[in-house]
């Protein structure tokens, strides 16, 4: 799909930057209201979503530190919310064991700080773990809660973080409704927003030769923002998007959205939803959709291998925020060995560990740097030790990082989810996002990188 240069994704996201295409994202679930059905494009298709409301918002806090930093002995207690359970527990696993390896490699380096990692469940909107997780993480000391991945669910208790002067940071989160949220200058996230990924998303449609688009979208600020975006992106490359379907977490019959849907005869689906997709599938199959025109998005994009028979999903494609595997591939088998070290399964999906692995270390850094692991003191120096000063020391570990902290230089932490640069409402402004298509054994695998 080409490069996005900085000045065209500027225009689009207000200074962020987009490195590669192809694209997949992941966000969350939210909202209790009937889902609306759209309707075949012959009478009259209308768009059931107000994509005015998913743009962005302006916003720039205001950044303030008393601390003198860099630490010398400090203790960071970290708290997660990711998702054990829920609509988005696939996830769990490779996020989890990104944390804990980070902390494992900041406690090694013995340079300053030492993190005091616990983990919680985030669950999801329909569940609600998290409405005990996040007092029980305060509670316990927390200064930075990293979580959730559903930006759904992760907008349930941003202001019960906030309130509490703590960090919200996710590894996963994309909704561009985080990008104008009043947080302090607390909420942070190493996921780009769905703005890049429904470029992406859209534009691999078209460049596929599909003319026309239909989209099951579920009904939160994820969903509903990375449909508008896909539209935007499509429609400019002259498709048309003539059925959308909403529906809502805790669903669990889509019969009603894929007849909706199927009715338009749309060339191409996009599938925007969480695990649902599991039960939408057959659904499509027994009405004889073909795979390989049917779009994941990181939100669903997994190996479902003998959970179909073979070749159900031959040829279908997903995206995501990814780097290409074979420049991962050394931190991906580090992670595998630590986590079955730890006597855990073996990782079958990686899928934002990465993301999750550089929360960590960027959190850690901050607080290296500000001498404190105080909120708004770690929150001041998160940008500068993502490189988004400009005038820092490139490095690519906490150990070699924090050497160049203690020296009294500036550190610029380029991660294994990318070079990252926080701009001054805590997104990433570079992102590599990975396109991914599904063999016969239902196992997705990287296709490109634009």
């Amino acid at each position: 799909m080409g490069v996005f240069t900085r000045s065209r994704a500027a225009r689009i996201l207000g200074g962020i930057a987009l490195v590669g295409a192809g694209a997949l994202v992941l966000a969350g679930c939210s909202g209790s209201s009937s889902p609306e059905s759209s309707g075949s494009a012959d009478a009259g298709f209308e768009f059931p979503i107000d994509c005015n409301a998913a743009e962005p918002a302006a916003y720039t806090p205001t950044y303030n530190s008393t601390s003198t930093g860099p630490g010398t002995d400090l203790t960071y207690k970290i708290g997660t919310a990711l998702p054990v359970t829920g609509n988005l527990a696939f996830l769990g696993p490779p996020e989890i064991a990104g944390t804990e390896y980070a902390a494992s490699e900041v406690n090694a380096a013995a340079k300053g700080v030492t993190v005091d990692l616990f983990q919680g469940d985030s669950g999801d909107t329909d569940n609600k773990a998290y409405e005990t997780e996040i007092p029980r993480l305060l509670g316990e000391g927390a200064t930075a809660i990293i979580g959730a991945a559903s930006s759904g669910t992760s907008l349930q208790f941003i202001d019960q973080v906030i309130a509490a002067n703590a960090i919200q940071f996710s590894p996963a989160n994309t909704s561009a409704a985080f990008t104008g949220y009043k947080d302090n200058g607390l909420y942070w996230r190493t996921a780009p927003s769905d703005v890049l990924q429904g470029e992406v998303l859209g534009n691999q449609i078209a460049a596929d030769g599909n003319e026309t688009l239909g989209m099951i979208v579920l009904n939160d600020s994820y969903g509903t923002g990375l449909a508008c975006f896909t539209k935007k992106s499509f429609e400019a490359a002259g498709g048309s998007v003539v059925a959308a379907s909403l529906y809502n977490t805790g669903d669990t019959n889509f019969s009603a959205q894929v007849e909706d849907v199927l009715a338009a005869k749309p060339d191409a689906i996009a599938l925007i939803t969480f695990e649902e997709v599991k039960t939408i599938i057959p659904e499509l199959k027994g009405a004889d959709f073909p795979a390989d025109k049917m779009y994941f998005v990181d939100g669903n994009l997994s190996n479902f291998g003998d959970e179909f028979d073979p070749g159900t999903l031959t040829g279908a494609k997903g995206t995501y925020p990814a780097v290409d595997p074979a420049k991962i591939s050394t931190f991906r088998d580090a992670l595998q060995a630590f986590n079955t070290a730890q006597g855990n399964a073996e990782l079958t999906d990686f899928t934002y560990a990465p993301e999750s692995y550089d929360a960590v270390i960027l959190l850690a850094l901050a607080a290296l740097e500000a001498g404190s692991t105080a909120g708004p003191d770690v929150a001041a120096h998160l940008q500068q030790v993502s490189g988004g000063s400009g005038d820092g020391k490139k490095c690519t570990s906490y150990a070699e990082c924090a050497d160049i902290i203690i020296s009294g230089a500036v550190a610029d932490y380029d991660g294994v989810s990318g070079p990252i640069t926080f701009n001054d409402v805590g997104d990433p402004t570079e992102a590599t996002i990975g396109i991914f298509q599904y063999g016969d054994d239902n196992n997705y695998k990287f296709l490109t990188i634009g």
